[in-house]
């Protein structure tokens, strides 16, 4: 018998678009992986793509070639194309734990020579110097409600109560505030995000697109050198922009579960039985409908009653599906976008909804300054919307109200809500996670029981954390 063996290709010895050609020729080669390897070269590799993934279409071959992009000094607006993709991974430099410098903002491209960018970058100087002078007096609050414990260090006492006055003191900066990324994707999610960046209507997002086609091209010169603009996205994009519905929107709901399964829980429940009988799926779910309330709560038990703290329900939890239209701040927003497994689809950045307060910073005699920076920032989007309502963006702080439309199964659910209420999460994605929870429970509670929730409600959040939301 073959001695099984399990090993590297490690990319200090090979480039990914070499790894990537040898793990796509296992499907007809019988040699090993090391010996394919072997016989392959840079440029051998080059023309195994030419030839299947650009000719004749395999892109799934591109999937092995992996790459790791530092993205520097970009607008947080434009962060969120860079981690617009499911398949990637992404780390960001948090607003909660550092802190912002004066320079620390991107002027859009399109307002060089416009008579706007002064007035620019005057406002946002104003919201960056508030946000500097917040600082200190929210911290002494916190100080005086947090007292240092028995030998804790500076360092360690610096480190607790960082996160809690930063947390609220971000809510002025903008979208124009410069933050750090690092991704990790294989080479076809790289392709299609180059495209998406190359069509999108931001200069600076364009020119990010540039960039990493060029440095990606150092490593897979072949799999990207044909990633270009796309028509259909920029051609569509444009066109449902011009088309304005202009209905006045009066739904009142800032949390609104506007679709779910009305079948859900029964489809979740027979999708269980399935798995593990030997019947057909209609079979399995008629079989759930005869059964009793105890019955059901039985099978409910069984499916998920013996969940651990950190195990993830089976993916029969995913035959369920409910859609929100949500209003969230743009911080929570932040956080809100990193649950790829969700299909949501944000509206622009605008300052029409909204700010919310946080309440440390009423309490540390600083709301006038707050809602005086917050007035200039919305003076300067409805200057810079008449111009370019996709450059009017940049000067919306954290603090304003975003919409956004989420659809997604109850498998994320318990991801999502177990995680974003947890007591280490920013308040303001805990009452949006909290209230999306109350949501779905009182249509679903025979499921949704089994999500390990802190004791928290939506309204003690708001309570506790907000002046005005």
């Amino acid at each position: 018998m073959p001695e099984r063996e399990i090993y590297l290709l490690s990319p200090r010895a090979l480039s990914p678009e070499t790894i990537a050609v040898a793990f796509a020729k296992t499907s007809r080669a019988p040699e090993s992986f090391r010996e394919i390897a072997s016989e392959l070269s840079d440029e051998k590799s080059a023309q195994f793509h030419e030839k299947w993934v650009v000719g004749y279409g395999h892109a799934s071959v591109a999937e092995h070639a992996v790459l790791h992009l530092a993205f520097e000094n970009v607008s947080r607006i434009a962060i969120e194309t860079i981690e617009s993709s499911r398949l990637a991974s992404y780390t960001e430099k948090s607003t909660r734990y550092q802190k912002w410098g004066s320079d620390d903002f991107t002027i859009p491209p399109e307002l060089d020579g416009h008579p706007l960018r002064d007035e620019f970058i005057q406002t946002v100087r104003l919201l960056f110097s508030t946000y500097a002078e917040s600082l200190d007096p929210v911290k002494n609050l916190i100080l005086s409600k947090s007292p240092r414990r028995e030998n804790e260090s500076d360092e360690a006492y610096d480190r607790r109560i960082r996160s809690q006055y930063v947390d609220r003191c971000r809510f002025i900066l903008p979208a124009a505030a410069n933050a750090n990324v690092g991704m990790t994707a294989n080479a076809r999610v790289i392709e299609m995000i180059i495209r998406k960046m190359l069509s999108h209507p931001l200069a600076e997002v364009r020119q990010i697109g540039e960039k990493v086609k060029e440095v990606s091209k150092a490593e897979t010169p072949t799999l990207v050198k044909y990633a270009d603009a796309a028509e259909y996205i920029m051609e569509t994009t444009k066109d449902l922009a011009d088309r304005k519905s202009n209905v006045e929107s009066r739904a009142s709901k800032w949390c609104n579960l506007i679709d779910h399964d009305l079948e859900g829980e029964n489809k979740i429940l027979a999708a269980a039985i399935y798995r593990f009988d030997e019947i057909a799926y209609a079979d399995a779910l008629a079989h759930v409908k005869t059964l009793n309330q105890i019955e059901r709560e039985n099978l409910a038990e069984s499916l998920l009653g013996k969940l651990g703290k950190y195990d993830v329900p089976l993916r029969e939890l995913e035959y369920c599906n409910y859609t929100f239209d949500l209003v969230m701040d743009q911080g929570a927003y932040a956080e809100f976008k990193r649950h790829r497994m969700m299909t949501q689809t944000p509206q622009r950045l605008t300052t029409r909804l909204g700010y919310s307060i946080p309440l440390l910073v009423t309490e540390a005699g600083f709301g006038s300054k707050y809602e005086a920076a917050m007035e200039a920032a919305i003076q300067m989007y409805e200057k810079l919307h008449a111009f370019n309502p996709d450059v009017a963006q940049y000067i919306v702080p954290n603090g304003f109200n975003r919409r956004v439309l989420a659809q997604f199964n109850l498998r994320e659910a318990f991801a999502f809500c177990q995680l974003r209420t947890a007591a280490n999460a920013h308040f303001s994605i805990r009452r949006v996670a909290q209230k999306m929870y109350e949501e779905m429970s009182r249509v679903h509670p025979l499921l949704t029981k089994y999500m390990k929730l802190r004791d928290e409600s939506w309204q003690q959040v708001e309570e506790n954390y907000f002046t005005k939301v």
